[in-house]
Order: C-alpha cells, then sequence, then structure tokens
C-alpha cells in the first residue's frame, strides 16, 4: 500500500488512496496512526482525485470519522499539486461540502495554502448542542466538567467545537483532565472538538487543542478558525486576526456576513509503501 505523510504545524495525517481503504476502516486507522507500530499520525486522509478535484474522508487515530479537518484539507491539498494531480487552486469535497483553496510552493516541500472553510455555525441545532429550547447563538453556557464549571461558547464548521476562554494557555494536566471530559460531555450528541482561548490582543488569539477522536494536538484548522469565530462573537477580537497554536500561526478572517477564510503552511515529508499486516 502507497502512502504519503504531510503536517500542517504539527497537525499530522497520513495521505491514502480511497482503493486502500478497506471496508473496515477503523483498526486499520489505528494500526496506521500508531505511533510505535505504525506510521504515525493524527489521523488518516483517505483521498479521491477526479474531474480536477480532491475528494476527502478523515478517519481520525482512534479509528472514528470525522466531517472535517482544515489542517487536513490543507495537507491533501498541496501533496495533490505537488504530485501534478491537480491545479493551485482547485476544490477539495469533505463531507460537509467544498473547499476552494489555493496553493502556493515557498521551498523546499512547504506549502502556503488558503482555504475557504464556509459558514461559521453558530445555530445550537445546528452545531450540535442540546438546548431546550434552541438558540441562535451558544455563548458563555456553563458546563459542569473535569471536577469544575466552565463556561463554553460553541460553534462548528462542518464539526463541533467548544471555546473555553481562559487568562493563560492551560497546563498539558488541566488540558487533558477537561478536553477528555468536554469531548465526551452529554451536551455534545456528536462530541466535540475543545479550544482553550486566551486573547493577548484583538489582532491575535493563543489556543491550544483537545481534537475529538485524537486527544492533544499542536494545531487544529477547523479548531483555529472557531476560535476565532468564537473570540469575534464575544466581542473579544478583530474579524482578521492570527490563531498563534503550539505549533505555529495560522492566520484567519471572518468578514461580516460572509465565509471564514484561513491561511496556513503546510509541510509534505515523504512518501513509503506499508508493508505490515494492517488486519490485526
Amino acid at each position: 500500500m502507497k502512502f504519503a505523510k504531510a503536517h500542517g504545524l504539527g497537525n499530522d495525517f497520513i495521505l491514502v488512496e480511497r482503493g486502500s481503504c478497506p471496508a473496515e476502516a477503523a483498526p486499520w486507522a489505528r494500526r496506521l496512526c500508531d505511533r510505535h507500530e505504525g506510521v504515525g499520525g493524527d489521523g488518516v486522509l483517505v483521498y479521491l482525485v477526479q474531474d480536477g478535484r480532491v475528494h476527502m474522508r478523515l478517519i481520525n487515530a482512534d479509528g472514528s470519522d470525522a466531517e472535517i479537518s482544515g489542517n487536513g484539507v490543507r495537507c491533501l491539498a498541496a501533496w495533490a499539486v505537488s504530485r501534478g494531480l491537480v491545479p493551485p487552486r482547485h476544490v477539495v469535497q469533505t463531507v460537509p461540502g467544498p473547499r476552494p483553496v489555493a496553493v502556493e510552493a515557498v521551498g523546499g516541500a512547504r506549502y502556503r495554502v488558503a482555504t475557504d472553510l464556509g459558514p461559521a455555525i453558530l445555530a445550537s441545532r445546528d452545531i450540535p448542542v442540546r438546548l431546550d429550547p434552541p438558540r441562535d447563538r451558544v455563548v458563555d453556557h456553563p458546563l459542569e466538567a473535569g471536577g469544575e464549571t466552565v463556561r463554553i461558547t460553541a460553534t462548528s464548521l462542518g464539526n463541533p467545537h467548544c471555546a473555553v476562554f481562559v487568562d493563560a494557555p492551560p497546563d498539558d494536566a488541566r488540558l487533558a483532565r477537561l478536553g477528555a471530559a468536554l469531548e465526551s460531555h452529554s451536551f455534545f450528541p456528536r462530541k466535540t472538538n475543545v479550544e482553550f482561548v486566551s486573547v493577548p490582543s484583538r489582532r491575535e488569539i493563543r489556543v491550544r487543542f483537545w481534537e475529538r477522536g485524537v486527544g492533544y494536538t499542536r494545531a487544529s484548522g477547523t479548531g483555529s478558525a472557531s476560535a476565532a469565530v468564537a473570540a469575534i462573537v464575544k466581542g473579544l477580537a478583530d474579524r482578521n486576526l492570527r490563531v498563534v497554536c503550539d505549533g505555529g500561526v495560522l492566520e484567519v478572517e471572518w468578514p461580516e456576513g460572509g465565509h471564514v477564510h484561513q491561511v496556513g503552511e503546510v509541510e509534505v515529508l515523504f512518501e513509503g509503501e506499508w508493508l505490515a499486516d494492517t488486519s490485526r
């Protein structure tokens, strides 16, 4: 089985053509993503290039399917351009819908990719979260999780997110404890990705991530964009800002009434051939 490996700010993925993905994909993906007995990754991007579009399925490191990954979209787009499969401007087809991209080579195997991530989803029933009656926005909603009460602001970019605003980035222990508790909280019927957001200025936010089906990640594309949307909704940030992750910086813009746009670098690392048995 042929594969490629790429990362966006340390959020890493294994790229595999659709024909190599077995019907029972969960144990296969878990084996590939294992950092000791596999290639190692936060997820597997199963792709098909057809009629100038790149079709993407994301399987998380725990074997669960996810709707979309912003870093994954950029990684797959850059790799497809690097192999001459599509032009620099093309569309990545994801579960929530098409995501137009523009890929620019910046040296070596690094690429700068601009992505239209679509509209920000704010209504409680569309995120979704369990609120009765439903609300147009879910801002500073109190939840009991991980032995404490936190206030979350929920959003979606085709996948569910919740932002917890903090004075300073949490340490690893609190990140893991609270992130895991919120990910599987009953408030989120499809579970959730979690962002811990501090706001040093109106043009910059600092975020640490706990991803659904993965755990701690050094960066998140939709997580960065969702954290920016949450900060804008709360009136804490401007509509064009930098998101500083553990792994680097993403640029996010959300014009009034428009789609969320994101720009960031990715690196295509290597290609290889998987030889081991994935059935065990």
